[in-house]
């Protein structure tokens, strides 16, 4: 037989094998969990539109609809550009996100590594030696040369049936391990466009903060610098002067805080969108800049589970963790590998492939583990925990997706409430303090009354910006905690 019929017949060899013997695959087949059968998200009904609040930012009215699907770029809603360019940046250059891609690109192609295995293994040598035999002994040429040269070329094929699915499950395993960390992936991308929304509204918020601050301070000096003055013709005692003094440097006590933590949210969107401190982002965010979207989307509950990066991820986990059930079996059982080799030898380089001078083998070994201290036994037991393990993480991903919605719709609702009621009392406290200084400089009232007056309105000023940054904060984490559209974004659902 010729060297090129040895190869035909090698190369048959394992896929015909692979067609007798590969028949069934150990262990549990993976079945993907049912939705929970829930139908809403809290004990009593959920309401589907919110209170609005006129002439202050983010006090419109918001209305939820059931089964409204969510844009991929969700954050478009607030009609901010600068917003929208801080995202797209973030999104491009932030580290973790591109950290995640990379593992992701990992797990795919360790996942693809071993489906290698399912096809033979081939291997070409050629080996050419020089070598000297005892003339003690019989020469090994037939030309009875004590001296001689060898050359040997030589094909080796190496392959091991997947009799009880052994690599499938193994394939099946990092397959969905690659799924996991697909989702993984999702879910930093998600998370880092939340978050450079959130910290966008709380820098605003900040602004917003520091702005009345130094209204208040501005107010308050301008009230100390009168009190100075009458006191100095005797209208008014050193007490109220003291007293005006300590209000004055409480409020500007707040104001360090205030500027420390925006310049922190500063730093965060620097790094969010893959900068240094020093190279922070041009954009600038203002509270009335943002428009708070009045339709926001409620997903069903069977369709939270699908939309969830996090609880899908779980899922892929448990999928795993199915499979690796299956690879411990099979580990236990018979194993059935085969090789071949085909080659030519010769004394000469030109006689090689020349008729007579081929060899092959052919082979076949089954080898069955009979005793390893019980570690592979173990070892399916522990794969077995593992799974339930899975699963109850997976249980628990679902119940935090359904809380962090049921929070943020609880959320959303006492928004709108507490900043109807923060409009209501800076409004009140304005009139307050304006009808009290009329008082105060009529005659009418002592300067303590004044003093309270003053002291409400601060806090009420500080409540209604607070109460706006909410409403705008939780709007976007009731996107998050739906799912935030990545199946709209055509580079997170590409395989």
């Amino acid at each position: 037989m010729t060297l090129l019929p040895k190869l035909r017949l090698i190369g048959l060899m394992a896929p015909a094998a692979w067609m007798l013997l590969t028949s069934c695959a150990v262990g549990p087949d993976f079945k993907k969990p049912a939705p929970p059968a829930v139908k809403g998200y809290a004990a009593s009904p959920v309401s589907m539109t919110a209170v609005g609040t006129t002439n202050v930012a983010g006090g419109e009215p918001q209305r939820l609809v059931e089964g409204l699907d969510i844009p991929g770029e969700w954050w478009n809603l607030f009609r901010s550009k600068p917003l929208n360019a801080l995202i797209e940046r973030s999104l491009t250059n932030n580290p973790d996100l591109k950290a995640a891609q990379a593992a992701l690109t990992v797990a795919r192609e360790t996942m693809l590594a071993q489906r290698g295995a399912y096809l033979p293994s081939i291997a070409g040598s050629f080996s050419a030696s020089r070598q000297k035999t005892s003339e003690l002994l019989a020469p090994i040429p037939n030309a009875n040369e004590f001296q001689f040269s060898l050359f040997t070329p030589q094909v080796s094929v190496s392959y091991t049936p997947d009799v009880f699915g052994l690599n499938r499950r193994t394939v099946e395993s990092l397959r969905a391990q690659a799924e996991q960390q697909r989702f993984a992936w999702v879910a930093t991308y998600i998370t880092l466009s939340a978050n450079v929304v959130a910290t966008a509204i709380q820098e605003a918020s900040l602004r917003e903060q520091i702005a009345a601050t130094h209204q208040l301070i501005a107010i308050n000096t301008n009230m100390l610098r009168i009190l100075r003055n009458q006191f100095a013709k005797g209208y008014v005692s050193r007490l109220e002067v003291a007293a005006q003094e300590s209000q004055l440097a409480q409020i500007v006590a707040t104001l360090p805080p205030l500027a420390k933590q925006l310049a922190q949210q500063r730093d965060m969107l620097a790094a969010l969108s893959g900068g240094f401190p020093s190279e922070g982002p041009d954009e600038k965010f203002e509270l009335a800049a943002l428009q708070l979207p009045q339709e926001l989307p409620l997903s069903i509950p069977s369709r939270l589970v699908a939309q969830r990066p996090d609880v899908r991820q779980a899922e892929e986990n448990l999928h795993a963790a199915c499979a690796q059930i299956g690879i411990a079996v099979a580990n236990r059982l018979p194993s059935f590998p085969l090789t071949a080799d085909v080659g030519s030898m010769a004394l000469e380089a030109g006689q090689m492939f020349s008729s007579g001078t081929g060899f092959w083998t052919l082979a076949g070994t089954v080898t069955q583990p009979v005793f390893q201290g019980g570690a592979l036994l173990h070892k399916q037991r522990a794969a077995r925990a593992a799974y339930v393990q899975a699963a109850e993480q997976y249980r628990s991903s679902v119940l935090t997706a359904f809380q962090n919605v049921a929070d943020t719709l609880n959320a959303l609702e006492q928004d709108a409430n507490a900043l109807n009621a923060a409009a209501a009392a800076k409004d009140a406290a304005g009139i307050t303090l304006a009808l009290a200084k009329q008082q105060w400089q009529s005659g009418y009232a002592n300067y303590l009354a004044l003093l309270n007056a003053e002291q409400t309105y601060q806090q009420a000023v500080i409540n209604l910006v607070q109460a706006q940054a909410n409403r705008y904060a939780d709007t976007a984490a009731l996107f998050q905690a739906l799912g935030g559209g990545w199946w709209h974004r055509a580079e997170l659902i590409r395989n």
